[in-house]
This record gives C-alpha cells, structure tokens and sequence, in this order.
C-alpha cells in the first residue's frame, strides 16, 4: 500500500509559477512509475507529466503536448517525492492536480491539490 499526499497548490497570475510536490510513503518508492494529471470543472481527468521508475540518476520524463517546455516533473527517491514545476501558468491549467504511483498492476492516486490561474 502507498500513501500519497500533494502540495504546493494555490492561486497564481497567469506567467507565474508553482512547484507541486508529491509524498509517498513506505520503503519502495524507487520502484513506481510517478505521473501527474489533472482534472478541470466539468472535464475528464487527464495526463499531465510522468517519469520512470529506478534508483539511478537517470529517468525517462514524458509530456503531454498541452505542458511540454513549461512543466518538468522530477523525484527524488531519498525523500520518496516526485515533483512538478509549472512555469509560465495560464488560466487553461486550472485544475485539481492529483498524483498517481504504478508498478506493474497496482496503482495508487493521492487526493490532489488545487491550482488556480487567474488572467
């Protein structure tokens, strides 16, 4: 079983930042896959960021097209956190951002944080 608790969230102007974090609990965070997705008022819940598992230096990152060059999802296996660094924020990322852990079948989401964008 893994815990996972967001943050970071909050009420930014459009062209600022936020740094979302993601704890996880117990002893195995290394070998989850980490992703972040969001979801919007009255929209389904989508794909924002993911990265690869491993206890390495070196992991893969993938973007969906809507945050790619503004977002960068990075974790850190000796604080079992997985984070998201939103820059240039427009209003279109509002949304309750939420953090999922894989490994193999199993999967776990946290309860999310909000992020709202003004103009």
């Amino acid at each position: 079983q893994v815990q996972l608790v967001e943050s970071g969230g909050g009420l930014v102007q459009a062209g600022g930042s936020l740094r979302l974090s993601c704890a996880a609990s117990g002893r195995t965070f290394s070998s989850y896959a980490m992703g972040w997705f969001r979801q919007a008022p009255g929209k389904e819940r989508e794909f924002v960021a993911g990265i690869s598992w491993g206890g390495g230096s070196t992991y893969y990152a993938y973007y969906a097209d809507s945050v790619k060059g503004r977002f960068t999802i990075s974790r850190d296996n000796g604080k079992n956190t997985v984070y998201l660094q939103m820059n240039s924020l427009k209003p279109e990322d509002t949304a309750v951002y939420y953090c999922k852990a894989i490994r193999g079948w199993r999967e776990y989401w946290g309860q999310g944080t909000q992020v709202t964008v003004s103009s």
